[in-house]
């Protein structure tokens, strides 16, 4: 019988690290998560190391945080720890502002802008990545959603309020739209991507976005009352290109539309 495969997670305690330790262990990895300080680090061989560490909805209240989390810890294990390979997880929202989402794409930041802190850090993760002379691959991963979502997320609020008051209210418009990928396929193509994929980045999202719109009509269809604010802005994410994926894996499975109501009903048994 052939040795497993080793897995060795960063932020492994998080939403994504902790389904993908789950997925791992179930397919026949060898899959470790791994404190900051783990002595592991610097003695082992780590065979496949997905980087799962980072801030999202909190990250403008702890700047410094958030650097060293994209950035400082990222540029200590590609200086002093062995590996096979090495998949750090980045976001799609850096194509805010960009002509279009393919990952050669030129991008956009201003220094002046707070939100903009976190495209940046991430930015300089993937350029350590894709500089630093290692076996790499950059994953910007789009909204991931699935149970177990940090309540921050914006579905995991929408849900939360929809199960409990039967009433949801939001502050965007309508026509405001996101693409969203499940937990499910997150996990089953980032080890193919580690493993079979080239150095380089890949966008790792759904394909197609999903309006504020149809999100609410779905949620009336459970009895739910759902409401605009008035004058609420449009807040619009521009569709990502999915081709590189497709062509090493194929495409993602799940979609929203259709996970929503399981969602709905884990969210209902919810204490």
């Amino acid at each position: 019988m052939s040795e497993a495969l080793r897995a060795t997670l960063i932020g492994g305690k998080g939403f994504v690290g902790r389904h993908l330790h789950q997925a791992l262990q179930a397919k026949g990895w060898d899959s470790y998560v791994a404190e900051r300080d783990d002595p592991r680090l610097t003695t082992d061989d780590l065979g496949h190391v997905f980087y799962c560490a980072g801030l999202t909805a909190d990250f403008r209240q702890r700047p410094y945080a958030t650097v060293d989390a994209h950035v400082q810890l990222l540029s200590s294990i590609l200086q002093h720890t062995r590996f096979a390979s090495l998949t750090y997880l980045s976001s799609t929202r850096v194509y805010a502002g960009a002509l279009n989402t393919q990952e050669d794409a030129a991008l956009t930041v201003s220094a002046h802008l707070s939100g903009d802190l976190y495209n940046i850090s991430k930015l300089m993760g993937e350029s350590l990545c894709l500089h630093g002379g290692r076996n790499v691959r950059v994953v910007r991963l789009s909204n991931v959603y699935g149970t177990g979502m940090p309540e921050q997320n914006f579905l995991a609020d929408i849900l939360n309020a929809a199960t409990k008051t039967k009433r949801v209210v939001f502050r965007s418009s309508p026509d405001s739209e996101k693409d969203y990928i499940s937990i499910t396929d997150v996990v089953r193509f980032l080890p193919i991507i580690a493993t079979q994929g080239e150095i380089g980045i890949y966008n790792l999202a759904r394909g197609r976005n999903t309006t504020h719109a149809r999100i609410a009509a779905l949620l009336e269809q459970f009895g739910v009352r759902c409401e605009f604010e008035n004058h609420a802005p449009c807040i619009s994410f521009p569709p990502i290109s999915t081709l590189k994926l497709e062509s090493l894996s194929g495409q993602p499975e799940l979609d929203i539309t259709s996970e929503l109501p399981a969602l709905f009903n884990h969210y209902t048994k919810k204490p």
